[in-house]
């Protein structure tokens, strides 16, 4: 049952990427049909896992940017920003790879960054026509270059695993193997996509009208960054709800501003949201039948510690690509805890391979900040977009899982 349920998954994203139909809906149907069918669970069970606070980041975080989009706020920033990033484009991707960083290691949740520097990070991306795929990515692996340091709260997830077993690693060697591993990756990244020009359904460059960057912000415009600076203080030093936060904000925008909002909620990727949410539905469910589990301890249960090591950072790798990156660092890190505890396996390695298997695969499109990223994507380039992600995080399920048990596991066995 529970090899039904992968191969399942599997049909999804393939007839999903093979034919126009949105995957997000294949999932919420094979969520029906596997779970009343072959897991006996009511059509209410089916959609306990459905992502409701999901659905708020994206909506609400959409929906706040169309409102800035529709009354001109957005098109000003990307003006200012085009007028300085022209002068030295090059910088630009690790610009947003700093920016992007920087909220996480001061303890943020990766996804609130790339909620609020996406937007306009792909804008200002088209406007200086550069491949959205590499922006893209780059907001992605900054956020997860903070993931690890010591006051994150995928960081303390780790460390407090472990410590409940009686087993500590250092700190800083996380922090510092992770940041290390999304900076390389962030240089692949421009290696890559460098040279590569936007797809030719996308608009090229436009160059600003003379005086844009200097024309001053109208009275709505001017409520609408004091806003956006309120919802970002309110998710970063507060910890509220960022997708609440943005709803909040566009409705009270467009309320007190209706003529220059209107239409706002055609910027809402619902697109998106129905794809990332059906695929969470399902994922859910796996992990509610125990097919995780089940995987994890299958393979726990192998002779080899040096094999068992490699098989769980895989799982860790495919499933994170799909689902909560702290769900399956949890799920993951008790799993492997008797192979460090027995001392068959090096924990400080185990622990670094298990959490950047884990979170190096964020990229795809299925995951929070991934489908943050395709969401932001203008309409003519979001299937390129999204087929770049899932690309990108499909090598990295194979990759990221090999590398780290090389270069973290194997030189200490």
């Amino acid at each position: 049952m529970h090899a039904l349920g992968v191969i399942v998954l599997g049909a999804v994203v393939a007839i999903g990427t093979w034919r126009p139909i949105n995957p997000g809906v294949l999932a919420l149907v094979a969520t029906f049909l596997v779970g009343t069918l072959a897991f006996g669970e009511t059509v209410r069970d089916t959609y306990a896992g459905f992502p409701i606070d999901l659905l708020i980041l994206l909506v609400g975080v959409t929906y706040l940017f169309g409102v800035a989009v529709q009354n001109g706020t957005v098109a000003h920033i990307v003006d200012r920003s085009v007028g300085q990033a022209r002068r030295k484009p090059a910088l630009l991707p690790w610009i947003v790879f700093a920016l992007a960083a920087a909220p996480a290691m001061a303890g943020a949740l990766g996804s609130t960054g790339v909620a609020l520097l996406a937007p306009l990070a792909m804008r200002v991306a088209e406007r200086c026509a550069l491949d959205r795929r590499m922006i893209g990515l780059m907001v992605v692996h900054g956020a997860a270059a903070g993931n690890f340091s010591p006051v994150n709260v995928l960081g303390a997830l780790v460390h407090q695993s472990l410590g409940t077993r009686g087993i500590f690693i250092s700190a800083w060697s996380l922090f510092a193997a992770n940041l290390v591993a999304n900076l390389l990756l962030a240089v692949v990244i421009v290696l890559i996509f460098r040279g590569h020009r936007p797809s030719a359904a996308a608009p090229e460059a436009v160059e600003p009208a003379a005086g844009d960057g200097a024309r001053a912000l109208s009275f709505d415009q001017l409520a609408t960054l004091l806003v956006m600076a309120a919802v970002a203080t309110g998710a970063f030093v507060f910890g509220l709800s960022i997708g609440y936060l943005a709803l909040t904000a566009a409705v009270l925008l467009q309320l007190a501003f209706p003529s220059s909002s209107t239409g706002a909620e055609r910027h809402v990727a619902w697109g998106v949201v129905l794809l990332v949410c059906g695929i969470v539905t399902y994922v859910a469910a796996l992990q509610r039948y125990g097919t995780v589990t089940a995987a994890g301890t299958g393979i726990a249960s192998l002779a080899s510690p040096l094999i068992v090591a490699l098989l769980l950072c895989g799982v860790g790798a495919l499933t994170s690509a799909f689902a909560s990156s702290a769900a399956i660092i949890g799920a993951m890190i008790p799993l492997a805890a008797p192979l460090m505890a027995q001392g068959a396996v090096d924990p400080t390695g185990l622990a670094i391979a298990l959490a950047l298997s884990a979170t190096l695969v964020d990229a795809a499109p299925f995951s929070t900040v991934g489908a943050l990223v395709v969401a932001n994507a203008s309409d003519a380039e979001r299937v390129h977009v999204y087929l770049g992600l899932l690309a990108w995080g499909g090598a990295l399920v194979i990759v990221a899982p090999l590398v780290t048990w090389l270069v973290f596991i194997v030189p200490k066995a």
